[in-house]
This record gives structure tokens, sequence and C-alpha cells, in this order.
């Protein structure tokens, strides 16, 4: 995820480093608002991962946060001198299903802001809101219909494409509308400049998303079809 609200709220014209989102930006509102819908999503991940953990899924949820937290730290350009760095919400939701995600997504979030001061602490609901919860939700909404349509397993690449490229996108015009109902920055400035730039951005997370699920097709399969058994069974 790449943050330019410093060049949208300054008018600057070069590109701060990829982060998270950082404090100041949001009014106390959105803040708020961010906090509680992100914790209402947290704990009904929690009830209901809860009712599916097993020997698998608990392990697999570990090894899927410290890739995502690894991987998050890898830049790869963009256009104009600008960066952006994987998500991962689409991915985890695809092989762990998306309450599993959310959990896994959070963690990842809190950690980095924790840790590395990547993204602001009162902030971070507004994150974990667009990293973790819409991010995840909206790869996955694409994913579960375009899988009935994939009937190879290069469809199901390029399926896995769409619904991580869905998801920066997401994340990045909720970012537009919370800079707008925070005052800071206009919806028609800030859907433009978020917008454009994660669209970008999408591609190349579509791009590792992909290849990621290729090397789960091609050597650990059951786990994509772990998650579909899930579905099967009412989640």
């Amino acid at each position: 995820m790449l943050s330019i609200v410093g060049p949208i709220v300054r008018g600057a014209s070069a590109m701060p480093p990829p982060l998270h989102a950082p404090d100041g930006f949001f009014n106390l509102p959105v803040v708020l608002a961010a906090w509680v819908l992100s914790g209402v999503a947290v704990l009904a991940s929690v009830r209901f991962t809860g009712q599916r953990l097993n020997e698998r899924l608990v392990p697999a949820m570990g090894v899927f946060a410290a890739f995502i937290f690894a991987a998050q730290m890898l830049n790869f350009p963009v256009a104009g001198g600008t960066s952006g760095h994987l998500i991962g919400g689409a991915f985890v939701a695809i092989v762990l299903g998306p309450w599993a995600g959310v959990l896994v997504m959070t963690a990842v979030v809190a950690l980095q802001a924790l840790l590395f001061q990547d993204g602001g602490l009162a902030a971070m609901g507004v994150n974990v809101l667009n990293m973790a919860i819409l991010s995840t939700f909206s790869g996955y909404g694409v994913y579960f219909v375009g899988r009935r349509l994939a009937s190879t397993g290069h469809g199901l690449l390029g399926i896995g494409f769409a619904a991580a490229w869905v998801s920066v996108v997401v994340s990045a015009i909720a970012a537009a509308a919370e800079l707008s109902l925070s005052g800071t920055s206009p919806f028609s400035v800030a859907l433009p400049a978020m917008g454009g730039v994660h669209a970008l951005i999408g591609i190349g997370e579509g791009l590792i998303t992909a290849a990621a699920l290729g090397v789960i097709l091609a050597g650990r399969r059951d786990l994509l079809e772990l998650s579909a058994a899930r579905e099967g069974a009412g989640r």
C-alpha cells in the first residue's frame, strides 16, 4: 500500500516513501468509527475462526502472517518514481478463508505499527479497516464468484489476479473517502490520486498473488481444497 496523503494535502509533486496511513490526517469521528467497525469485524472473525480451528489451520495462519509481514517489507517500483508493496489480504483470504484472513492481516498491520511505526497508532483502526478487512473481504468476494467460472488452474490464477487488484483499489477508495470525510482533502482530489496510483500497485499485487497461488497449486493444492471444503460445510 502506498500512502500519498502528504502530497494530497500539501500539493507537493514528490511522493513520500511507502507507509500505512499516519496519524493526523483523519478527524476524531472517522478515527473512532474506524476503530468501532474494525473491532466488530475482528471480534466476528475471532468467533467464526474459533469454530473451525484445527491442527492445520492454526499453523497455517502463523505461516501466512510471517510471509505477509516479510513480503510487505519488499517494495516494487510503480510510475513516477513511486513504489508500492504487497498487501496480501486477497491472497490469505483465498487460501485460509476471509475470517481467518482478517485475523492474519490484523496481526500484521498491528505489529508493523507497534514495531516499525509503519502507520500511526491512532490511525490503526483506519489501517485495519482498509487493509485487513475491506481488502480481505473484497478480494475474497471476487474470488468466491470467479472461482465458479474458472475451469482450469490457469483460470484460477486469473481470478486470483483480479481479486488482488480489486482488493487494492477498494482499499484506496476507502482511504480517499476517509480523507474526504475528515476534511483533509476533497474526494474529487483524493480519489484520482489514491485510486490512480493504487490501480497500478494493484497490478503488482495481482502478479504476486497469482504467482503465489501458482506455487500452491503446483505443490499444495490441498490448501485451496481445504478452503473450499470449509465453504461447503457452511463455514
